[in-house]
């Protein structure tokens, strides 16, 4: 059976994209069923790529992130989905108030799946500057939800 998962972060050009592509990537090498995509909770890049710096910073590592494009998350997710994944607080607050009645659509914190960074949260690198670290954490997180699945 397929797992259906959707990352979500702000704008959908850095955290939950570089999630996606790099969760992705990961679970092909697991042999993991999955189907995944990648949202934001606002509308500010619909239809743009991942920000520049961020693909850049995963092809340095091997996640190829070209062919994803931005959307804005819906309520309609919730139905298309198995399980979707917040980058921060925030993230699931707003994704949380989109849930329809009687969902129950599993909503998470990505470094839910992982102890080993002491990260709560994933940080923003459109603001830090610091893809490394997303992409540690994003790596790091995507190989606990993919033990939990396996």
């Amino acid at each position: 059976m397929t797992t259906r998962i959707l990352f979500v972060c702000l704008g959908n050009i850095c955290r939950s994209p570089s999630a996606e592509g790099v969760f992705r990537a990961l679970a092909a090498e697991a042999g993991l069923e999955v189907e995944t995509d990648s949202a934001g909770t606002s509308d500010w890049h619909v239809g743009n790529p991942p920000y520049a710096p961020m693909q850049a910073a995963a092809k340095a590592r091997g996640f190829d992130l070209s062919d994803l494009r931005a959307r804005q998350f819906t309520a309609r997710d919730f139905e298309a989905f198995d399980l979707i994944i917040g980058m921060d607080d925030s993230n699931v607050g707003s994704i949380e108030r989109l849930r329809p009645a009687g969902s129950q659509t599993p909503v998470q914190i990505f470094t839910d799946f992982t102890s080993e960074t002491g990260m709560d949260h994933v940080p923003d690198p459109y603001y830090t500057r610091d893809f490394d670290q997303t992409l540690d954490l994003v790596q790091a997180a995507s190989l606990g939800l993919i033990a939990r699945l396996s």
